[in-house]
């Protein structure tokens, strides 16, 4: 009688997974919050205003490393953006479809507030 060899151990995790929250998961208290910072929301305007995936070089903020790091931190853990690693990329992408069907014309009116606001300079 043979014996199948040994499986091998599963491999370490590398760190290149990122956890999300699934769409029933996600919180409009979580979501108003992470809108709510000036530094998120123009994170949130590019990403609606430009290509579906952005690295996060790409949508450099002007703080610290660190700061930068926590702010995508909060809107990926809200569920407003996913990311996923390309290479040694971090990339960013809206989570719309998921927003607007659990909040239907949210993501669309703080867009546009947003704009306006900053039409008006402020």
């Amino acid at each position: 009688m043979t014996t199948a060899p040994p499986t091998p151990p599963a491999s370490p995790p590398t760190g290149r997974t990122l956890d999300h929250p699934a769409r029933a998961e996600i919180r409009l208290h979580s979501v108003l919050h992470a809108l709510a910072d000036p530094m998120r929301l123009s994170v949130v305007r590019r990403l609606a205003g430009g290509a579906a995936e952005q690295s996060c070089s790409s949508l450099e903020l002007p703080v610290s490393k660190s700061t930068s790091t926590h702010h995508f931190r909060v809107l990926r853990e809200s569920g407003v953006l996913r990311q996923t690693y390309r290479g040694t990329a971090k990339m960013n992408a809206l989570r719309r479809a998921d927003l607007d069907a659990l909040f239907p014309g949210l993501l669309d009116s703080v867009l546009a507030a947003a704009g306006q606001e900053a039409e008006r300079g402020h």
